[in-house]
């Protein structure tokens, strides 16, 4: 018989209940990312160690939104024995990431290396300059 021990990234306890409240996850294991502006673009990174990037992921921009879906598939045999502790979430996964306005998803470009994949959106910041606003105290 195999048991399978999860550990929730919220809680300091291991969870031995896949049911429970605090090992729920919203929607799928969520790969980490850094989202930064680079100069006028928009440069993603996330961390998705693990998945083939020509048919596991897909990156897409809809409207104002950039869109990064995929699937990281359990690559482990069903013959597993005995006690096992897996902190590597497997299932499909969706980031996205709100634009400051619409682009061409021609311009955009996606490289994977090493288990990051870094999107960068060109040019989604020209002509923007942040607008300082004064904060003023109550007297």
């Amino acid at each position: 018989m195999t048991t399978v021990l999860t550990r929730s990234p919220f809680a300091q306890t291991w969870l031995r209940d896949p049911w429970s409240p605090q090992s729920a996850v919203a929607e799928g294991p969520v790969p980490a990312a850094d989202v930064y502006r680079e100069g006028e673009d928009l440069v993603a990174r996330l961390d998705v160690p693990g998945v083939d990037p020509a048919t596991d992921i897909t990156v897409e921009v809809e409207g104002r939104k950039l869109v990064v879906r995929g699937e990281r598939k359990d690559q482990r045999s069903e013959e597993s024995e005995g006690r096992r502790i897996s902190e590597v979430r497997f299932g499909s996964f969706r980031r996205t990431v709100t634009l400051p306005k619409t682009v061409d998803g021609d311009a955009v470009t996606a490289s994977y290396d090493a288990g990051v994949l870094t999107v960068t959106v060109p040019g989604v910041f020209a002509g923007t300059t942040p607008q300082r606003i004064e904060v003023t105290t109550a007297a």
